[in-house]
């Protein structure tokens, strides 16, 4: 057995001359540094990497989490403002439950004819398809205004109410105070209606009552073709993201439905319902282009 004498081995030992020359070259080809085009070409496959990584991040996210969004007229006001820019989660419905107050994204129902009527479709040309690039992951707003934002007032077997003047909104035979709604408003403005909203619907409004086209203009008074089917709703509208002054959490106004009880399973007649009078808004459904 071979004694420690607390010296350093000697890396030359037991190998011939031309075995140490080979291992100077060796340490010096090591400790020589890269010329610039390699160090170059090094950093942008780097960044080739990190790019790559983060579009795919943003389609995941973008795809089965978060989405933005933004806004483009006042039928919202004052909860929402053109221009603002909202953060929707897609996790409602489907993980967590859609409750009533809710700010919701849709994708326009089209039936019997669309929520959007011309209003919709527009299609930017700017930035040609690396533009559409970062808009198909998630990194820039889309362009195609074919969704909507309003508020959820009826889930599916609510009886619903309005006396299209200056009385409130009843749910479930129940009042409700809503403080959202933009002053000057009155809470039933507009046009009467009496619905039971049907299974795998809801029921939206917006919050500018007076210049909202939202379900009470668009049903022909079953509750069917004015109500939203469950699979259009692309999510729940979270937080407003910009303009910075501008920046809430937009939270579920739980006094508001928190005496309304559940639906009855006993089918609700309906009442007689006005027809639309001609000061019906039609420009003012709140679109939203997907971001």
């Amino acid at each position: 057995m071979s004694q420690y004498t607390g010296r350093p081995e000697d890396p030359t030992r037991g190998r011939t001359p031309d075995d140490i020359d080979d291992l100077d070259d060796d340490e010096d080809y090591d400790d020589r540094p890269r010329g610039f085009g390699a160090a170059l070409l090094a950093g942008i496959k780097e960044l080739v990497i990190v790019i790559v990584l983060a579009m795919a991040l943003s389609f995941v996210v973008k795809t089965w989490l978060f989405q933005a969004f933004y806004i483009p007229s006042g039928s919202m006001e004052n909860t929402l403002v053109k221009d603002d820019r909202v953060i929707v989660s897609k996790l409602t419905p489907g993980p967590l439950d859609l409750k009533r107050g809710d700010v919701v994204v849709f994708e326009d129902p089209g039936v019997p004819t669309p929520w959007l009527n011309n209003l919709g479709g527009t299609h930017s040309t700017v930035g040609g398809p690396f533009h559409d690039a970062l808009v198909f992951v998630g990194l820039l707003p889309e362009d195609s205004e074919n969704h909507l934002i309003k508020r959820v007032i009826g889930l599916p077997g609510d009886h619903v109410q309005a006396d299209g003047d200056t009385g409130k909104i009843r749910v479930n035979g129940v009042e409700i105070t809503e403080p959202y709604i933009k002053p000057g408003d009155y809470p039933s403005q507009g046009k009467k209606f009496n619905i039971t909203v049907p299974a795998g619907r809801v029921w939206v409004m917006g919050d500018h009552r007076s210049d909202s086209s939202d379900s009470r203009w668009h049903d022909d008074g079953t509750g069917v073709t004015g109500s939203v089917p469950m699979d259009k709703i692309v999510g729940r509208a979270l937080f407003i993201v910009w303009p910075i002054d501008h920046v809430t959490w937009l939270g579920v106004p739980e006094r508001t439905f928190g005496q309304v009880p559940a639906p009855s399973s006993t089918p609700v007649k309906k009442a007689a319902v006005n027809p639309a009078p001609s000061g019906r808004p039609t420009a003012s459904a709140t679109k939203v282009a997907a971001g």
